[in-house]
């Protein structure tokens, strides 16, 4: 049989003299960058100035990374406190979403208060945006060969109909693997369909909403797709993201029956930023 390992793609894109660049980073980097961009033609139409968004990204975005890595080094300590040089090197994978969504959010709402920004307005607007660069970003893990899932058959993956490159790449430690990246890829894109198409009609989104749903949507198949991985953080015997996806899940229902209820005048989302309360 032909060593499928050595079929794998080539994790590193080029070579800058003694700089590897690789895939990870330019895949990462290319879903910031079209996040910002679809942010600030929403941001636009909702009265969020784009200096605003930049402004805010330059923060957003190292917080993001660090407590991305931080979150999964603390789950991983038992290898880490070995290895401490291992710790910065994010360009091998390691990087937990929970982790980089948690560092983000506590700068976009100090960045918002600072700047009198309704905090609830700029995560909608922001939020179809962060998972459709989730949904680009887990590419980057296909190409380090990780977020992958148990051991499956060739014919499986066939059955699938999926291109001859995946099913390649899926072929690790000399087994064939579920492409949970893909699945969860999936999910996050059509999920930034459903936000976009639905957060433009009128009278169904309170401010605050389309970032809910978005939590609700993401948390759900998170949960799922978590359960089909073999490279789980955990907890004692849980996984913490299936533990973190429930709670974000009933977390975000909870807010918007409260929310609802008991702040009827909320305004609606289409109304921008005129209304300045949060």
């Amino acid at each position: 049989m032909t060593n499928l390992l050595s079929l794998a793609l080539n994790p590193i894109a080029f070579n800058l003299g003694p700089i590897e660049v690789h895939w990870y980073g330019i895949i990462i980097a290319s879903g910031v960058i079209l996040a910002v961009w679809l942010a600030v033609r929403e941001g636009d139409k909702r009265g969020i100035k784009a200096d605003d968004i930049y402004d805010m990204i330059l923060w957003a975005l190292p917080a993001a990374l660090i407590c991305a890595r931080l979150y999964y080094v603390i789950f991983q300590w038992s290898y880490y406190k070995d290895n401490p040089g291992e710790i910065i090197k994010i360009w091998d994978g390691g990087i937990a979403i929970y982790g980089s969504l948690i560092g983000a959010m506590i700068v976009v709402i100090l960045f918002c208060r600072h700047r009198f920004i309704p905090v609830w307005l700029m995560l909608d607007v922001a939020a179809p945006t962060v998972i459709l660069a989730q949904s680009i970003g887990r590419w980057g893990n296909f190409m380090n060969q990780e977020a992958f899932g148990q051991v499956t058959s060739l014919s499986f993956l066939t059955g699938l109909r999926l291109p001859h490159f995946i099913i390649t790449q899926m072929y690790i430690s000399g087994a064939y693997r579920q492409p949970t990246f893909l699945y969860e890829s999936l999910w996050s894109f059509l999920g930034f369909l459903v936000l976009i198409t639905l957060r433009h009609n009128s009278h169904l989104f309170k401010r605050g909403e389309v970032f809910l749903t978005y939590v609700m949507w993401y948390s759900f198949g998170r949960f799922f797709v978590e359960g089909m991985r073999t490279d789980s953080l955990m907890l004692g015997g849980l996984r913490v993201s299936q533990i973190l996806s429930i709670i974000l899940f009933v977390g975000a229902i909870g807010i918007i029956i409260y929310r609802r209820l008991r702040q009827p005048h909320n305004p609606w989302y289409l109304e921008g930023s005129k209304l300045t309360v949060n």
